[in-house]
């Protein structure tokens, strides 16, 4: 049986414990930790756990207690967290993003292979059936070879919602909706299709006058074999349309699920009628994958507890594709605030690898009017 502790008892950790619930014959949540014990009991009593509720998340480094925690806190303590935790010889489940910058997602990868514990970054939209049909489509090479990839990451968020004191800041929240809202999307970019050669972009900050970072991005990526992809991270947008379009040579897919076949005619000009045989076999193809057991955080938790009960400490998302994202939403800031191509990968020479950097060259787009509040675990 698998010890959990969860630390972080805010809106996410509802998630980690309805799959630790679900797979109750598996694992057993021992603990939850939040320096607010008022949200934890209420998670305690909601859930009928029988487990300890502690303050701080180091009591849980004292002894024999845990074999894996789930942390659910807000960015900036992911990766001191994490560290501690993995040095204690205790797998980890992290919430992304994995942390708010190279040099401390590079912290958590060293002492991750110096302890041999586990470390994972959350990265439920990979555990969809929409996501896995989408990507072994383009694996199977039906639609030809990629051309362009649009990816339109759109959420929307009133001006109060940076009211709660570690947003809007670049020291805790340490972006805006790049990091913490474009990271699911920027994630499934780079699992389908790879990391770009090059980036440029701009942010701005178009809604809230309450947060220092932005809240709407654009970067166009450039890769090896000529293709593009633009990646639209907003909270601005009415209506929080997603998508990921994908357009081969031979055929366009995306998710949400849409399908398209075009055939030149004499003239270079599409036939109206397209190419209905190739349509039909992409679809056929897709239609005869098989569902997941799990998907979302069940799905991630599923192969997590896996990982550790087989002994493989093998896992869909580790620490170095968690550090994929990082990378790429860093290349995204640092090519907006240089005003820049950047090229990839970047190094620890880079001009933005941690955080004293990024926060020394990051702009203030607003005043955030109210900094101090006590450390709070949700």
């Amino acid at each position: 049986m698998i010890r959990v502790a969860i630390v972080g008892t805010g809106s996410i950790s509802t998630a980690h414990l309805d799959a630790y619930t679900r797979f109750a014959d598996r694992c057993r949540v021992v603990a939850l930790v939040n320096n607010q014990t008022e949200t934890a009991e209420r998670l305690k009593e909601k859930y009928r756990l029988d487990c300890r509720i502690y303050q701080d998340y180091k009591d849980l480094l004292e002894g024999d207690q845990v074999d894996l925690v789930s942390i659910c806190t807000p960015p900036f303590l992911h990766a001191s967290m994490s560290v501690d935790l993995l040095r204690a010889g205790i797998d980890v489940l992290v919430e992304k993003p994995m942390a708010l910058s190279l040099e401390e997602c590079d912290r958590m990868l060293a002492a991750a292979s110096e302890s041999g514990s586990l470390l994972s970054v959350v990265g439920q939209n990979r555990f969809l059936d929409a996501s896995v049909k989408l990507k072994r489509t383009i694996e199977s090479g039906l639609l030809g070879k990629v051309v362009h990839a649009q990816v339109d990451s759109f959420w929307w968020r009133g001006s109060n919602y940076y009211d709660v004191w570690w947003r809007g800041t670049w020291e805790t929240e340490g972006g805006g909706c790049t990091l913490n809202h474009g990271v699911h999307h920027a994630d499934m970019l780079q699992w389908m299709i790879g990391m770009p050669q090059s980036v440029v972009a701009v942010i701005g900050n178009a809604a809230h006058p309450n947060s220092e970072v932005e809240d709407i991005s654009m970067a166009i990526l450039s890769y090896a074999d000529g293709s593009l992809a633009q990646l639209t991270s907003s909270v601005v947008h009415h209506g929080e349309e997603r998508q990921i379009v994908i357009q081969g040579l031979d055929a366009r897919a995306s998710l949400p699920w849409k399908v398209h076949a075009s055939r030149q005619s004499e003239q270079g000009f599409p036939l109206p009628e397209g190419n209905p045989e190739l349509k039909r076999e992409i679809e056929q193809f897709a239609a005869g994958l098989a569902p997941l057991a799990y998907t979302g955080h069940e799905g991630q938790i599923d192969d997590v507890l896996s990982a550790i009960e087989t002994g493989s400490r093998k896992v869909g998302v580790d620490g170095y594709e968690g550090r994929k994202v990082i990378e790429l939403v860093t290349a995204i800031y640092e090519a907006s605030f240089t005003r820049r191509q950047v090229e990839l990968p970047l190094t620890k020479d880079s001009l933005f690898y941690s955080r004293e950097q990024i926060m020394s060259h990051s702009p203030r787009f607003h005043h955030k009017s109210d900094k101090s509040a006590t450390i709070d675990y949700k």
